[in-house]
């Protein structure tokens, strides 16, 4: 990249077919490389909606509607004072008018109380209109004497009153099926008198770290060794989407042991491993989840960084998580085979151990997938514009993900755009993808992707 230093990779190749991928432990790697949309597509191909369960509509906070809600209720569900003041009828409040004072309506039960010309009934804000009442005028708007008034304004009719339906048409959807339920959308249920809301699924998740020079943070570390972080942000990262992290657990390259963390994290809906799946010989979760039967979707995809990604689904031998069946499950007979059974699947993410590769191959490819298990029915991150204040270039093999910081729709990368620099990324918010070959000029309107700091 020019403009903004990023470092490529020497020597490399892009493998477009498997006869072209190395050795590993003597066995000829048939998964070839694949772009982002191909993988996207196989996750999300495979995974499916968790079924809708009901919660109260305070706890649905974050969570995703299951079905569309209609308003059963206009708002405002009668005509209302917008003010304190004093309802009136117009036409008879000229400046200077005296108008004598009938009644007082407060917000509360309706007093059925009636206006006419000449007169003017006390009000306060969100009290019913009063009969034969076109306005009302503040009560800073007049004097008062006695039970009379006199208008220091001239009134024109409909001032200050808030309509019966202005804001909201009873039987208009208020909530759309897989919109994330936020604090306005809690209120306007409760206003509609919902009390519960269907809701998706729970994903429940396990997070496995492993690597002999991983250090839990607070121990003591050995010469070569490095606390593990990528639990922390893979669980923070998980609890932002809205799943439930089960467990987290660090494993060393042994492959006994790997088995066993393994057979405790697909017990879960999703089972996220960091680390072990390059091709390196400590690199022992593939070769560990095929002994557990294991489906592999994919390995390797054509980003930077994240190449060195995995996917794939276990079958459960006992219950499924949920507490009832998943919606939409797949035969679980394979192809060829005869059989109509059903199986219930964990499914398998294998990230980078390096932390940046990590973050971005969850935001890419786990983000959307948990989404979708919740029944949203948007998966991409937000995208905004945004100026670019430096120049650059992908002269590398693969799209290049540039980690930044967006700020007043200005965007800037930040730190060394390498897999490793979590300093770097914990001064970005922002991703802004670098196609194959791509050049970008400074000031040029850019989208990137946003996420919260």
């Amino acid at each position: 990249m020019h403009g903004a230093h990023v470092p490529q990779g020497r020597g490399y190749r892009a493998c477009r077919d498997y006869r072209e991928l190395p050795i590993c432990n003597c066995q000829l790697i048939k998964l070839a490389v694949i772009s982002e949309e191909e993988a996207r597509s196989k996750i999300l191909d495979s995974t499916h909606q968790l079924p809708a369960r009901r919660l109260p509509s305070s706890g649905a906070l974050g969570y995703f509607a299951a079905e569309d809600y209609l308003s059963r209720l206009p708002l405002p569900s009668f005509d209302n004072s917008a003010m304190d003041g004093y309802a009136v009828v117009a036409s008879s409040c000229k400046k200077g008018e005296w108008l004598r004072v009938t009644g007082e309506q407060a917000a509360g039960p309706d007093r059925r109380l009636r206006v006419s010309p000449g007169e003017a009934a006390r009000i306060f804000t969100g009290a019913p209109v009063p009969q034969g009442a076109d306005a009302i005028v503040m009560q800073e708007d007049v004097t008062r004497d006695g039970d009379e008034i006199v208008i220091n304004t001239n009134v024109e009719a409909g001032e200050f009153i808030r309509r019966r339906g202005c804001d909201l048409a009873e039987g208009q959807k208020i909530l759309r099926k897989g919109e994330r339920i936020g604090p306005t959308a809690i209120a306007l249920l409760a206003s509609q008198g919902f009390a519960e809301v269907m809701i998706g699924g729970e994903v429940k998740a396990a997070i496995l770290a492993t690597g002999d020079e991983l250090v839990k943070p607070g121990g003591k570390l050995e010469p070569g060794q490095i606390y593990e972080s990528n639990s922390a942000l893979l669980n923070a990262l998980l609890r932002r989407c809205g799943a439930i992290v089960k467990s987290e657990e660090h494993c060393r390259d042994e492959r006994e042991s790997l088995i066993e963390a393994i057979k405790r994290g697909i017990k879960n809906h999703v089972l996220i491993i960091s680390g072990g799946v390059s091709v390196g010989e400590h690199d022992l979760v593939k070769d560990a989840l095929h002994e557990l039967g294991a489906q592999i979707e994919l390995w390797r995809v054509a980003i930077k960084p994240g190449k060195p990604f995995l996917f794939g689904r276990v079958p459960q031998s006992g219950p499924s998580p949920q507490s009832s069946p998943w919606q939409g499950e797949e035969d679980a007979t394979a192809p060829g085979e005869g059989g109509t059974g059903r199986r219930h699947y964990c499914f398998i993410f294998g990230l980078p151990g390096n932390p940046v590769s990590g973050f971005v191959t969850f935001l890419q490819f786990v983000r959307p997938a948990i989404l979708k298990m919740m029944g949203a029915t948007n998966l991409d991150p937000p995208q905004v514009p945004a100026k670019l204040t430096v120049d650059l270039t992908n002269d590398g093999d693969r799209a290049h993900y540039i980690r930044g910081r967006l700020e007043h729709g200005r965007f800037t990368p930040v730190g060394r755009q390498e897999s490793h620099a979590l300093f770097g990324l914990s001064q970005s918010n922002a991703l802004l993808r670098l196609a194959l070959g791509q050049s970008l000029k400074a000031d040029e309107i850019v989208d990137v992707q946003v996420w919260d700091s």
